[in-house]
């Protein structure tokens, strides 16, 4: 039984609080990344959201990083060496970029961004599988670190990177417009070399995490596919991954559409996306407190048909319904469109918690880490299916008249994986009650 006192409770969320506050603090230099390809590099929708797409391809590589996480010890430490290792690639990518020429190729700046990714990925996986770790440990084990028990640990990080990201937009929106996108670069790369820093002088052994020992890669691998086989895993995460998948997603057209056909000022989009991780931060909170009793199952399958109705409230505002109605066009972005950006994440939160709970011992990252995977690969699939989408309707940066039907077509296909939500485990909290 592992035991802990109250420094290391504190080393504890102050490794994990910084980490996700940084990880939702990345939208700082993505927004501003999103106008420097449309305005100047002058790339069109399809193609800025390939090249956003893409970048996330490192995340797809998440399950070899829990793997090598979960088996490779550095000094006696798992954990912490690979989130700094993790905030020093993408320090050294952002400070990169930052001192680059202004006009480097489209290439050039696709390769820094992967390196960032790479970076965020291993970070992540190391800060996931933590969580997954100290949220399965009794009470009794964790009584001076509160924010890990039944839940609280998951919505103490959701709510450190929704602060994270409020931050993150809010400044973006405001100095967008005021300095050069190589300066903003810097700031985020000088704030991940401090992270850098701080990381490297915790201890692990200070965190109190459960011991298990080093099997190797190859026996960590077995362990993974012997959990990916049990049934209420391999469901679970099939239909959570499909349910983002099949979205054809359309956030290239829509920004192009708020920028360049209606004009909407970057100041009022960075509101917008502070909006929404404010609602974040916000539904962090409310599940901690009042949804983690609700099962699983009806809570994901809610937030996904409100996927749908606010992706027909676009299509409305696409049609000019909420401009006869006398809606400024900026008023309905900074709010609506702000919170249906953020509610595709917000069933993360519930899932996290269940497959937390599903997790064998000593296999927390790996399975955390091919789920994040998963959810990277179907947010990839789903920005592919967008383009193609945008394509076969012919959308284009000055002409919008499918976008409408587009909105719809979005619409049906996000309320499809409702009909089998089934698939979805729905009692591992009772059944690990019983078990004890």
């Amino acid at each position: 039984m592992v035991t802990s006192d109250r420094g290391g409770g504190g080393k504890l969320t102050k490794v994990l609080g910084l980490g996700y506050w940084v990880q939702g603090f990345r939208c700082f230099p993505w927004l501003v990344v999103s106008f420097y390809l449309k305005d100047g590099l002058n790339v069109d929708p399809s193609t800025l959201q390939i090249l956003q797409n893409s970048a996330n391809l490192p995340m797809v590589g998440k399950p070899l990083y829990g793997l090598v996480s979960d088996s490779v010890y550095i000094s006696g430490q798992h954990r912490v060496p690979y989130i700094a290792f993790g905030a020093f690639l993408q320090a050294l990518s952002w400070l990169i970029i930052a001192i680059s020429p202004s006009n480097m190729s489209i290439f050039t700046i696709s390769t820094y961004l992967l390196l960032s990714n790479l970076g965020a990925s291993i970070a992540e996986v190391a800060n996931d599988a933590i969580v997954a770790e100290m949220a399965k440990q009794s009470p009794s084990s964790t009584k001076h670190l509160q924010p890990s028990s039944s839940g609280n640990l998951q919505s103490f990080v959701w709510i450190a990177s929704s602060a994270g990201g409020v931050l993150g937009n809010l400044l973006g929106g405001v100095f967008i417009g005021r300095f050069y996108p190589q300066t903003m670069f810097l700031y985020f790369g000088l704030l991940l070399a401090l992270q850098f820093f701080i990381t490297i002088l915790v201890p692990e052994s200070s965190l109190g995490l459960p011991k298990s020992p080093s099997v190797g890669i190859r026996n960590q691998l077995s362990q993974l596919l012997v959990a990916l086989r049990k049934p209420e895993i391999a469901y679970s995460i099939s239909w959570f991954t499909a349910s983002y998948a099949i979205i054809p997603a359309l956030t290239g057209t829509m920004f192009f559409y708020q920028t360049q056909h209606l004009k909407i000022n970057s100041s009022v989009l960075g509101i917008s996306k502070v909006f929404g991780q404010a609602t974040m931060l916000l539904w962090g909170i409310i599940y901690n407190q009042y949804f983690k009793s609700v099962p699983p199952r009806k809570l994901i399958s809610a937030i996904q048909a409100m996927m749908a109705f606010f992706m027909i409230s676009d299509f409305l505002f696409v049609r000019g319904f909420y401009r006869q109605m006398g809606v400024p066009d900026s008023l309905y972005v900074v709010i609506f469109s702000g919170f249906l950006e953020v509610l595709f994440f917000f069933k993360i939160l519930p899932f996290s918690v269940l497959i937390a709970q599903m997790c064998p011992p000593g296999c927390e990252g790996s399975i955390m880490a091919f789920l994040m995977s998963s959810v990277a690969l179907a947010f990839i699939v789903s920005g592919y299916l967008g383009v193609a989408l945008a394509s076969y309707i012919k959308i284009t940066g000055t002409d919008f008249s499918g976008f409408p039907l587009g909105l719809l077509i979005q619409a049906a296909c996000t309320l499809v994986p409702t009909f089998w939500s089934s698939c979805i485990s729905d009692k591992v909290e009772s059944k690990a009650r019983r078990k004890d």
